[in-house]
């Protein structure tokens, strides 16, 4: 059994893994993500976790011709490619990922007490630029997440930078500080700083999809479940993960779908059942846009 204060490295043929007492974390080299995140033997991704750059299309962004102007965000939304791979372990550079065959050289007995993942993508858009995305995994399980977009001329408006997680399950709800209600960059006056607890994932049910739900300025979210995908799993008792802001405040929204299935979908009954939870971490959000669109 692993203890507290250590962290078992298990070298796969395509994969990575960081085990310790309480979590089982597993990164990818041929995904380029972290695409498995067990907390207490509950699995908390459903998909790797990859940059995203588009937000459902609203009404105004429709009356402006926003979404046609920056269609491009949305390809590389769908289609991420990452470029580069950059490992580091106790502090060391490694120069050579060790993939088949090079991972033989090691045994699944070997601890570490802190690993760092740097993975690089290319975006799908002309002229192409580039996000960096860093894990850096201590020995208490802790998680630190670093994301930067490298802007470049001649790209269109950018929609929202962050990343999206996807949960296995529907999430029952979250609890954040921040500020309260809907909150967009030109919706903030009217938000009171606080703790808030919501049940479930609202959604407001316009006749056609669109974007909506953002907190701004959150400075720590906790997303709540209680089933899971494993049918032997008979534990119904609440379990959690948290996100706590490292060097300023992140904006998030958690709802039932991607953006992409928003978009597919003309009117409300005809987005799919509830079956997962979408979280997005951003940076950065393109506001909702006033009545003159």
């Amino acid at each position: 059994m692993d203890s507290a204060d250590t962290m078992r490295i298990i070298y796969g043929d395509g994969t990575l893994g960081l085990t310790g007492a309480h979590f089982h974390y597993q990164f990818s080299y041929e995904t380029g993500s972290l695409e498995s995140l067990q907390v207490d033997g509950k699995e908390w991704l459903y998909r790797p976790i990859y940059p995203t750059y588009w937000r459902a299309t609203t009404d105004n962004d429709r009356g402006n011709g926003f979404s046609y102007r920056s269609a491009q965000w949305l390809g590389a939304d769908q289609f991420p490619k990452v470029i580069d791979t950059d490992l580091e372990i106790d502090g060391k550079h490694i120069d050579q990922l060790p993939t088949a065959p090079y991972n033989n050289h090691h045994t699944n007995h070997e601890t570490v007490r802190e690993v760092a993942f740097t993975f690089s993508y290319q975006t799908a858009t002309t002229p192409a630029t580039q996000t960096i995305v860093k894990y850096t995994v201590t020995v208490d399980g802790q998680i630190k997440v670093q994301a930067y977009f490298a802007g470049r001329k001649g790209l269109p408006e950018l929609p929202v930078f962050g990343l999206r997680l996807i949960t296995p399950t529907v999430a029952d709800g979250f609890a954040y500080d921040g500020l309260s209600g809907e909150t967009y960059p030109d919706r903030m006056a009217g938000g009171i700083s606080g703790h808030y607890e919501v049940q479930g994932t609202p959604l407001t049910p316009y006749l056609v999809p669109q974007e909506m739900g953002i907190h701004m300025q959150t400075k720590l979210l906790t997303t709540t479940r209680s089933t899971t995908l494993n049918n032997a799993d008979k534990d119904e008792k609440p379990f959690y993960l948290s996100l706590l802001a490292d060097e300023q405040p992140f904006n998030f929204i958690l709802w039932p779908y991607t953006s992409e299935e928003l978009e597919n979908a003309t009117h409300i009954e005809e987005l799919p059942p509830l079956r997962r939870s979408v979280l997005v971490i951003a940076g950065a959000v393109r506001g909702v846009g006033g009545i003159d669109s």
